[in-house]
């Protein structure tokens, strides 16, 4: 008998170009009304792109800066910034502010879904474009529901439908968040700070320059109709040796040139600044 997927906990959309129709799980998989199909990947996930998602063969993050990142944030450096985040999220049996879905954009290799969501697989869906942290996020924690898609295209769940949307250091597709939350549903917020692994830039790219970017954040969002309820920041002093020095500057992209990559080689142990600007936005 089939019936939507994991109702009442999420409303997978299909994603097959101008289809959008809700998908419903039978014994082989989902499946739309309209006759589209999408197995369940080995991997424990749902792979609900399309050709036109990808621009490569490896669409995403790339497999190194996958890595890097499950490797510095295994580590536990970012424990205290969870620990931050619990603070805007409910405590389970709370009455008030009760969250049944949350979707994680940009989930990554699934580090923070099961760190703030632990108890709350059922309700939880993380979403990314990298097959190799899909397949990461999925084995850590296989009772969420971990999707491989697009969402600057599209975030493939119903319309207002959604309690929280997250975007912890990922893109924030405004139009479509604004769509899948429901009525004063929430979007969580986490970019890095202007002064966020100051030390390693100033070492290896030979500059230390500071750079905000919430104020076009929040313009940015703010025309979207998601507004500002609450904005913090987080900031934490680590020491790093080498290893986790390459995998902090792989993770972000940087140290990419030759120049620099050896400027990385001869970086003793230091201590780094972690710095993130979270904010909290209420749809209008």
């Amino acid at each position: 008998m089939n019936q939507p997927y994991n109702d009442p906990m999420f409303e997978l959309l299909c994603t097959v170009r101008n289809c959008t129709k809700l998908l419903v799980r039978n014994e082989v998989g989902l499946g739309c009304e309209a006759g589209h199909h999408f197995d369940r990947a080995k991997g424990g996930y749902w792979n609900l792109t399309q050709p036109q998602d990808k621009k490569s063969l490896n669409p995403g993050d790339n497999d190194a800066a996958v890595l890097a990142r499950h490797r510095f944030l295994e580590r536990g450096h970012a424990a205290g910034l969870v620990e931050r985040l619990k603070g805007w999220l409910p405590e389970t049996g709370s009455p008030a502010r009760v969250f049944k879905r949350v979707v994680d954009l940009g989930c990554g290799e699934g580090t923070f879904g099961p760190a703030l969501f632990s108890g709350n697989a059922e309700t939880y869906c993380g979403i990314d474009l990298s097959k190799k942290a899909i397949k990461l996020a999925a084995r850590g924690w296989p009772e969420a529901t971990w999707v491989l898609a697009n969402a600057d295209r599209g975030i493939p769940a119903a319309d207002a439908s959604v309690d929280v949307v997250m975007s912890l250091f990922g893109r924030r597709p405004a139009k479509e968040i604004f769509r899948v939350l429901k009525p004063s549903g929430e979007l969580i917020v986490a970019v890095p700070g202007e002064d966020d692994l100051i030390e390693l830039r100033e070492h290896v790219q030979q500059e230390g320059r500071k750079r905000s970017r919430t104020e076009a954040i929040v313009e940015e969002l703010k025309a979207a109709s998601l507004q500002l309820q609450e904005q913090t920041q987080w900031k934490q002093q680590v020491q790093l040796g080498p290893e986790e020095i390459a995998d902090a500057l792989a993770m972000t992209y940087r140290a990419v040139r030759r120049s620099e990559q050896a400027r990385v080689a001869d970086m003793p142990s230091s201590s780094v600044t972690l710095s993130a600007e979270l904010l909290r936005f209420k749809k209008a």
